[in-house]
């Protein structure tokens, strides 16, 4: 039915000369005994079997080089044997399985996952529970390819019709679906792919797991809740339609609301927060609806506290940060919950040397994975300061907290590096930081060298900083010009990544803004003027934009146009004329008419509007455009042109009064819009002087 054969014999498999040393007579005596004529030998044999590798690696590790795995997944598919040995093959491949992952692989490989499946055919209960407590088992394991559950469209509808027969049905089942239900992105920095979601969604999985919620049973309940928190995730379908949801008469929010009170188990609390988290972050709930102010978010800031165990402390952190990440008022309200800001201090602190882990595994487990919960502290801490300026101001006050994430930017966890370099790009945007905290550390250094040898991830956040740390108002902006970053900068416009382009040249925007002439003649010739134009045709509109705003400050001020314009100037003036015959938006037509208003602002550099009449023409046209910002922008640029304290006004004048511009800006000044109204009367004084 799924689609899957019967697995033949296999031939005994040849073993390498190293796995021999392994293999004792016992384990091959093992294997012998399943090919034993008898059937009744057989059974004994795998019932010894089970008993022989129940939490000893090593066995089964010989037995799966021995060739155990296909000769049992042959008797398992066999109609010939009885269910007794269908079933405990079962058992053994799932205790097999909970060895190494090597052991899975092994598993895998010899196509067991069909091979359940089709058991799950079979009408007796406690094989079909053998079947799938092996199946999760494979499953859960991080080698195992969670395509493979969806291989054959009739697997999850088959399996959606077997959470009914028993508590262990159901507890197996949802515990697949929530492992196996993956959200993935489709390329670098591109949009997730919710395909697991919806073949989930589609095939009735809400309908058939909400009532799982109210089970008899904690580990189904439990394992109902995480299906939940997976298919919620960044899915409005599925969260908007589990808002709607009754269990026993009682809306679904509210269940998890229950599940998230204080005398509950934390692992319920943790997961029941995340559920509401998602639906929110989905546009499900509102942010300010109680369940989440009042509820979810103090749940949340609980996870946090030093009591809690490492991995609880970093869920919590780091789904607290994304439950808040757009909000403001979340941010506000979490600033101020159980001095939360000092409290993720306590994460850099851990294990300390008065550390109360006396169990020694879980120490030794919580000083390899120490770095988590740096990471999660670094993500929470850029979540909570990326708006308020209050709240950035109590995060870089907090103890040693600039010192550690200088020390973030070059630890060898590539997640911590990208989380504190996240931390440092919330906090650059307060004019404040820039001015003082950033300042005193340095902090421009260890993020230059982070973009020296980076993933396109760190890259993309690592340049975004870079952005803020070049704005005029930074005291970091003018070491960092004298560190060579400009060929740095230069070389991220030539990334395959939009995102990067668009930093690479908004960096250079700001290191022009009222640079002086040097800065923005190393800066055109580092781009090259081929890269500069290939960027005026970016098909990325944010790139475009960027690539105006650069341009429009390196033209500025009089002998800084002039200069350009002389070296440039038939170039720039195709450029801008492709862009306003094109079909682009008006914030990049604007910004093009910004930058012929420039021109127009220089001494020499004007008369290449004034002899190329076709410009003019369109200038004309812009003027009587239907969009007041392009209006004003046109009308700006023909100010110039007539301004009467500039030498050859007066032929400029009579030129433009010849083609007609005077009569239009007569009739602007009966503008409506204000702005427009005076800049059309200021341009006809220059005519009246």
């Amino acid at each position: 039915m799924f689609g899957v054969t019967i697995i033949p014999t296999f031939l005994w498999p040849e073993i390498a000369t190293s796995a021999c040393a392994e293999v004792t007579a016992t384990s091959r005596h093992y294997v012998d005994r399943l090919f034993d004529p008898d059937p009744q030998n057989v059974l004994q044999g795998v019932i010894d079997m089970k008993n022989a590798v129940i939490g000893n690696n090593r066995q089964k590790a010989n037995l799966i080089v021995l060739g155990a795995v296909p000769r049992l997944l042959y008797l398992l598919q066999q109609s010939s044997s009885s269910l007794e040995l269908r079933t405990e093959c079962a058992v053994v491949l799932g205790s097999l399985a909970m060895g190494t992952e090597n052991n899975i692989k092994s598993l895998v490989d010899c196509h067991i996952i069909p091979a359940l499946l089709q058991g799950l055919l079979c009408s007796d209960l406690i094989f079909i529970e053998a079947c799938l407590r092996c199946l999760r088992t494979v499953f859960i394991s991080p080698v195992t390819p969670v395509q493979l559950l969806y291989t054959d469209p009739t697997v999850i509808p088959h399996l959606m019709s077997l959470l009914s027969r028993s508590q262990h049905t159901q507890e197996y089942i949802t515990q697949i679906f929530a492992h196996c239900c993956k959200v993935t992105h489709s390329s670098f920095l591109g949009f997730l792919t919710p395909e697991h979601q919806t073949v989930l969604f589609n095939h009735g999985a809400i309908q058939n797991i909400a009532p799982l919620l109210i089970s008899p049973s904690f580990k189904v309940r439990m394992q109902a809740l995480k299906c939940f928190s997976v298919l919620a995730y960044e899915n409005a379908q599925v969260s908007m339609t589990l808002v709607n949801v009754l269990v026993d008469g009682e809306q679904l929010s509210q269940v998890f609301v229950r599940m998230m009170q204080r005398d509950k188990p934390i692992e319920m609390q943790l997961t029941a927060a995340k559920c509401l988290t998602y639906m929110c972050r989905a546009g499900a709930i509102r942010t300010d609806d109680n369940c989440i102010v009042l509820k979810t978010l103090p749940c949340l800031v609980r996870m946090c506290s030093k009591e809690r165990l490492l991995e609880e402390r970093v869920e919590g952190a780091e789904t607290l940060a994304y439950l808040m990440e757009p909000d403001i008022e979340l941010q506000r309200i979490a600033s101020v919950t159980d001095h939360l800001v000092s409290m993720l201090a306590d994460y850099f602190k851990y294990p300390s040397s008065v550390s109360a882990i006396t169990d020694i595994k879980r120490l030794d487990h919580d000083l390899k994975h120490a770095h988590e919960l740096r990471q999660a502290a670094f993500k929470l801490y850029a979540s909570l300061g990326s708006n308020d300026e209050d709240i950035r101001k109590k995060i870089t006050e907090t103890e040693n907290m600039m010192d550690r994430i200088v020390s973030g930017l070059s630890e060898s966890s590539i997640k911590v590096r990208l989380a504190a370099v996240r931390c440092l790009h919330s906090l650059s945007r307060s004019v404040q930081q820039l001015r003082t905290s950033f300042h005193d550390h340095a902090v421009w250094k260890p993020l230059m060298k982070l973009l020296q040898n980076a993933p396109d991830e760190v890259l993309v956040m690592a340049s975004s900083t870079l952005c803020n740390l070049l704005l005029e108002f930074s005291p970091s902006k003018e070491p960092i010009l004298e560190s060579g970053v400009i060929e740095l900068l230069c070389s991220l416009t030539q990334s395959d990544s939009p995102a990067l382009r668009v930093n690479g040249i908004w960096a250079l925007m700001n290191m022009a803004f009222q640079a002086d002439q040097k800065v923005k003649v190393e800066i055109v010739r580092a781009l090259g003027t081929e890269q500069l134009f290939r960027l005026l045709s970016d098909p990325d509109t944010n790139v475009l934009m960027k690539t105006l705003g650069l341009l429009r400050n390196l033209l500025s001020t009089r002998p800084h146009i002039d200069q350009v314009m002389s070296s440039h100037g038939k170039q720039i003036m195709q450029a801008v004329t492709l862009i306003l015959e094109g079909e682009h938006s008006i914030e990049v037509k604007e910004q093009t008419l910004c930058i012929l208003a420039n021109i127009a602002d220089g001494n020499t550099a004007k008369e290449l509007i004034m002899t190329n009449d076709d410009m003019l023409q369109k200038i004309k046209y812009y003027m009587g455009h239907s969009n007041v910002k392009l209006q004003l922008a046109a009308t700006f640029c023909i100010s110039n042109l007539i301004w009467n304290e500039e030498d050859g006004s007066q032929e400029r004048q009579d030129k433009l009064r010849d083609m007609g511009f005077v009569d239009i800006l007569h009739k602007l000044t009966q503008a409506s819009d204000p702005n427009l109204c005076d800049r059309a009367k200021t341009a006809m004084q220059q005519y009246l002087a």
